[in-house]
């Protein structure tokens, strides 16, 4: 699947950056660079697009007023120098926020977060737990250890380490890994990382409450660049 996407940055060297990174990129097609979010809006009228590389802080009209007039089915990565936009971006439900300056790897991270949601949405992938997927094996103290993964309520990680915690077991299993190479081999259906050191079971939350989760009686922090995909997973999960 082609990801459409428009540019739009009053610096001419962040235009051609981002617009090299789009290049490599095999699922983007750019549409258009735009040094104004006035010029975008214009060509977006008669041609709309998947999605925005939107620059902030720009004259005339900023990137978090122009992302409230974009029609719904057009998704924003937010592109800034300044890090006390992040919430606000939050607010407008951003797919993802890129704090300049950034690499080729960290645009093309969260340029895979934004085809992971079309995906979704267009249908083309749906989750699914495989019989697979139903349990882990782990090495803990010298055992391979089955964790059933409806049972867990949420990972914690500790430098090199892990801890899992379980229903109805208040000690934790301590295992050799790291949250990002656990993050690969979890259901997405299931599980969300929604900080550096945290990965939650969904179905276990018990309250949200501002940025924080709430699950047996342990309060975990939402840290900003993972808010998108939680606040899209409760938007999309409310009556």
């Amino acid at each position: 699947m082609k990801i459409t996407c428009v540019i739009v940055d009053d610096e001419p060297m962040a235009l051609n950056l981002v617009e090299s990174y789009v290049e490599k990129t095999p699922f983007l097609v750019l549409k258009k660079k735009c040094s104004s979010a006035i010029e975008a809006m214009e060509f977006i009228k008669n041609e709309p697009v998947d999605l925005l590389f939107l620059d902030i802080q720009m004259p005339d009209l900023t990137g978090i007023e122009f992302s409230k007039m974009l029609p719904k089915e057009t998704r924003v990565i937010f592109t800034t120098a300044f890090d006390q936009y992040a919430l606000e971006g939050f607010k407008v439900e951003a797919l993802d926020y890129l704090l300049k300056p950034f690499d080729y790897a960290e645009f093309l991270a969260s340029a895979n977060k934004a085809n992971t949601w079309f995906e979704l949405v267009k249908g083309k992938k749906q989750p699914i737990v495989s019989d697979e997927k139903e349990f882990l094996f782990v090495k803990s103290e010298y055992k391979q250890l089955r964790i059933k993964l409806a049972d867990v309520l949420y990972f914690e990680g500790l430098k090199d380490y892990i801890k899992i915690w379980m229903k109805d077991n208040p000690k934790a299993i301590l295992t050799l890994m790291s949250l990002k190479s656990l993050e690969a081999e979890l259901p997405e259906a299931q599980f969300m990382r929604v900080h550096r050191s945290f990965i939650v079971s969904l179905k276990n939350i018990e309250v949200i409450e501002r940025s924080q989760i709430v699950i047996n009686k342990q309060r975990i922090t939402v840290s900003e660049n993972y808010k998108p995909k939680f606040l899209e997973f409760v938007n999309n999960n409310s009556l």
